[in-house]
């Protein structure tokens, strides 16, 4: 199974390559773009000056020996999408492909939001089309790599340079009458400086939506765990309560790879820092490209009958140049303390005021403007 978009492969196990293609003069750019994520088995290819000419280079990375040093293994299915609508899931995917294996060619649709008219000579209106029986022809489209392969190799010029259709190469040169598949409405398309705004306000909601809570085995600290988790889960998704760090933990590492970016570490050792550089490690050994901010909250529960909240200056020195190291790697930790005794534990009601604050934290973080200093 290949792909024709990037920062698909991690979150879809069963792609096993994906071509990006790109304009010449932005090459060097995307191939350091996949370099600095970790992005694995994802071939870069030239562009055309049309989306047709753009589209047959990517196919012929798996067929022509001259567009590659080493060709790709050639695909069964191969799936086309636009990199400009990030949002597709995988389930839009998995139809496209089953419906390609069995008609040879299928793709997404939507229906229509406006009426289609086309003008006379004039300028007025000739006639328009009963939107009812019409639809948006979307992305993604999948196809047998045979059948899209040998229409691309039958196109005229005039095909490559002025048409934008896929599925039409299918019937006009093979014959191949593509399966339409009812999309989702998150198919749409960045098209408009306006449309960035949206899709970047998209994602950040997305991304405070989830936490995975992490906590010790000590009863007490497990409590609070629970206790946050309740407060919590009115406002967004609890992905996990852990209670081990272990490399074996299977639960934690599924978590990883369901791209969660947000954890809280609660504990009862003094600031905890060889647990966080833990957490890091792990995360760096998931192999997960952190392509958006992973924000660390270690919260620090002192049972201390000393109320003075004195701090192990060395200690906090430590943890603000740990904060700052892992901050290159787009790792973002804060810190909390919470002076209390074990035998009277926060209430519900005091973990909810603060668990508001909690989510605040994660969604006030800028992709650009992070925050000079994480430790708080």
């Amino acid at each position: 199974m290949n792909i024709q978009t990037p920062a698909l492969h991690k979150r879809v196990s069963w792609i096993s390559d994906i071509i990006v293609v790109v304009s010449p003069e932005n090459i060097e750019t995307m191939k350091s773009i996949i370099k600095k994520y970790g992005h694995q088995r994802v071939t870069v290819a030239e562009g055309g000056i049309t989306r047709h000419r753009s589209i047959f280079n990517g196919l012929k990375l798996f067929s022509e020996n001259e567009f590659s040093n080493c060709l790709l293994q050639k695909p069964e299915v191969v799936i086309i999408h636009d990199a400009v609508r990030p949002f597709v899931e995988e389930d839009i995917l998995r139809k496209v492909v089953m419906a390609a294996k069995e008609y040879g060619a299928a793709g997404a649709i939507r229906p229509l939001v406006s009426t289609v008219i086309a003008s006379a000579a004039d300028g007025c209106l000739d006639h328009s089309l009963e939107r009812a029986r019409y639809r948006a022809s979307e992305m993604p489209q999948a196809f047998l790599f045979d059948v899209i392969y040998q229409a691309y190799q039958q196109c005229t010029d005039y095909d490559l340079d002025y048409g934008t259709e896929c599925l039409h190469l299918a019937l006009k040169y093979c014959k191949t009458n593509a399966k339409l598949v009812e999309g989702t409405a998150d198919l749409w398309k960045v098209t408009y400086k306006r449309d960035l705004y949206a899709a970047e306000s998209i994602i950040k909601d997305s991304l405070s939506q989830q936490i995975c809570i992490i906590t010790d085995a000590k009863e007490a600290v497990v409590q609070v765990g629970f206790l946050l988790h309740e407060s919590l889960r009115s406002q967004i998704k609890v992905e996990a309560v852990s209670v081990s760090l272990s490399k074996c933990d299977s639960h934690l590492q599924n978590t990883f790879s369901g791209q969660c970016y947000n954890f809280v570490c609660i504990n009862d050792n003094k600031y905890a820092i060889e647990e966080i550089q833990q957490l890091v490690d792990m995360l760096e050994e998931s192999n997960v490209p952190l392509l958006h901010p992973v924000i660390l909250i270690s919260v620090h529960l002192n049972s201390s009958e000393n109320t003075s909240f004195s701090i192990d200056l060395e200690e906090l020195t430590r943890m603000k140049k740990f904060a700052r190291e892992v901050k290159r790697k787009n790792i973002l930790v804060y810190g909390l303390l919470i002076q209390h005794k074990f035998s009277r534990l926060p209430s519900l009601k005091r973990w909810s005021d603060g668990s508001v604050k909690t989510a605040e934290i994660m969604k006030r973080i800028e992709y650009s403007g992070i925050k000079k200093d994480n430790i708080k």
